[in-house]
């Protein structure tokens, strides 16, 4: 499957005709984007464009897991399906990018949510705003990635001109899950503990092992970009709808490499102002 191709990744018409009245560059187009006027200013200071709002959408059913609930272990269905998921709405918000010819896509936006289509249904949506680089990179070379992808960066536009300043360029978000199913405490265990300040190691080791694996996966995927590291990284727990003993740990990051090697940037300089 073509990865710059909208069509063959889902992306509707309705969509296509959208971005192809954007035609950013020529004279009298317009673009869209959540910016803040704020970020919107200092992405343009950074030397880059905006060039027309993207996004990415899935609505998905989660399969059947089976297992032994018994014991701690990993949902290895549902993390699949959660990834999937996820995945396929990056996909698509990336080939919208493509399509508009942009060089990245910053201020990234990743989000489920439920929906009344059935308790195993969510919608997984990325949104985030395409942008164009005014120059190269540095040496000459392309602000994609080395799969030849738009970057994509879930750093607000504050945070995203500090890093192009400080000699650093996005590669792409990188993501890890973990769906892991904790085993419930036998009687003679919840007895035992009883009125006693003690840990509960079982409990410990299932939810320490499902944010290892999901860090894990996440940085194999930095990894593979050729990255230096990731920043900014999130690592949150949802229990969706699953009940208490099922939770899914997902990390999330923009890896990034350096374009110069210094990096250091304008120290704050005191403004006094002189008003009243």
């Amino acid at each position: 499957m073509n990865t710059f191709d909208p069509t063959a990744q889902g992306v509707p018409a309705d969509a296509m005709r959208r971005l192809a009245e954007l035609q950013p560059g020529k004279p009298g187009s317009i673009f869209t984007s959540d910016l803040s006027v704020n970020e919107f200013l200092l992405v343009r200071e950074a030397g880059f464009r905006p060039i027309g709002l993207v996004l990415g959408s899935s609505i998905y059913h989660v399969g059947i897991q089976l297992g032994r609930w018994g014991k701690n272990q990993e949902l290895e269905t549902l993390s699949q399906a959660m990834y999937h998921a996820r995945e396929l709405a990056m996909t698509r918000m990336e080939a919208e990018a493509a399509t508009l010819g942009a060089d990245g896509i910053v201020g990234v936006r990743l989000s489920v949510e439920a929906r009344d289509f059935g308790a195993d249904i969510a919608e997984f949506i990325a949104i985030g705003t395409a942008v164009k680089a005014d120059h190269p990179a540095p040496g000459g070379t392309d602000w994609r990635n080395n799969k030849g992808q738009p970057f994509t960066s879930d750093l607000s536009g504050q945070d995203f001109w500090t890093l192009i300043r400080a000699g650093y360029a996005p590669l792409g978000m990188t993501m890890g899950t973990c769906v892991y199913h904790i085993a419930h405490q036998k009687m003679s265990s919840v007895f035992s503990n009883l009125g006693k300040n003690v840990e509960i190691e079982p409990f410990t080791q299932a939810l320490y092992d499902a944010r290892e694996l999901a860090m894990a996966r996440m940085q194999a995927e930095a990894e593979a970009l050729g990255a230096e590291g990731i920043v900014g990284v999130q690592l949150n727990a949802h229990n969706h709808r699953w009940g208490g003993h099922t939770t899914e740990f997902f990390a999330i990051g923009t890896a990034v490499r350096p374009l110069r090697e210094d990096h250091e940037i304008e120290r704050p300089t005191m403004v006094l102002s002189l008003d009243g």
